[in-house]
């Protein structure tokens, strides 16, 4: 059965789709709505890794850095003449091993998940304009641009993609014991720790598969681009982030689940393709996005204060009783 607040977001998405199909018809077209999910897939796949940390307490602002850096380097990599299964590999490694390092200084030296992945924001995007001397990557390798421009009966397979990596995460978050693990210790570490979990050892796996995502989303979005782009996917990680809470994870952890954020991913873009396809100046998409993530983190907060009422009211009830 479908809860209440996904029937919100998918009649907030019918909303949307409405809305912008009456400003311009072209937007409810059959290419349109395509577009629409090949849009979502890279904040999709961020998504994924973004939605685990939330649940499970934590965020990571490394993403939009790390994507680009991802990318110049497996342009960097082929252009050298690297083959491009040599080059997924390493670039996949590079994405894994900042994932570990993320994880590194929070569950090592300490620092706030906030901080971290803000220093490794800027760590990263400089060494992707290093790397490349601050001009992009042009891509010849077919094997490489036919990751991002070749189809599926008729979809794009980047966005095949997203759907297969969405069901495999959701089928773990939802089904396994490291699922089960996520969503403990977002919602009470100290006890998650008491039940015989390794908080930290859970940490380095979210952040470890972060990163491969956000190394694979690198390789995506330059295979679209035909080339590795230094100062490409600037606040991915907002988007990401957005669209999570849209879908009804809670910031504060231990809340949420894969299908959510799906939908979540789907409001997003179809807001953001619509703004662009009604011709709003690109300073006030800007606005326009604070704005939606203002609504998402308000709701958010509507949802935590509903249920602690609910518990409370649950902890009454059982002393009168």
């Amino acid at each position: 059965m479908i809860s209440g607040g996904k029937l919100i977001l998918i009649g907030a998405i019918c909303g949307v789709v409405i809305l912008f199909s009456l400003l311009n018809p072209n937007y409810f077209s059959v290419t349109n709505l395509v577009n629409i999910l090949l849009g979502a897939s890279l904040t999709g796949l961020v998504a994924i890794g973004e939605a685990y940390l939330i649940i499970g307490a934590l965020c990571d602002l490394t993403p939009g850095s790390l994507v680009a850096f991802c990318g110049v380097l497996g342009a960097t990599l082929v252009s050298k003449g690297i083959p491009f299964v040599p080059t997924l590999l390493i670039t996949l490694a590079v994405g894994a091993a900042v994932g570990l390092f993320n994880a590194f200084m929070i569950n090592e030296i300490r620092l706030e998940a906030f901080i971290a992945t803000l220093v490794s924001q800027a760590i990263f995007r400089g060494f992707a304009y290093i790397i490349c001397n601050g001009k992009p990557v042009p891509i010849s390798n077919n094997t490489y641009i036919a990751v991002g421009q070749a189809r599926l009966a008729g979809i794009p397979v980047s966005v095949w993609l997203m759907i297969i990596l969405m069901l495999i995460f959701g089928f773990i978050l939802s089904k396994t014991r490291f699922g089960r693990s996520v969503y403990a210790i977002g919602g009470n570490k100290a006890a998650a720790r008491l039940a015989g979990l390794n908080p930290k050892r859970i940490n380095y796996l979210m952040f470890l598969m972060l990163g491969l995502l956000c190394a694979l989303g690198g390789i995506v979005f330059s295979s679209r681009m035909h080339s590795g782009q230094p100062a490409a996917n600037i606040n991915l990680e907002f988007d990401a982030i957005t669209a999570v809470v849209l879908g009804g994870v809670a910031f504060s952890g231990g809340v949420g689940d894969m299908a959510g954020v799906a939908l979540g991913i789907l409001l997003l873009q179809a807001f953001n393709t619509g703004l662009t396809m009604v011709n709003v100046p690109a300073f006030w998409q800007y606005v326009a996005r604070g704005g939606l993530l203002l609504i998402a983190l308000t709701g958010d907060f509507m949802r935590k204060r509903n249920r602690e009422r609910a518990l409370l009211e649950a902890s009454k009830k059982a002393l009168r009783t």
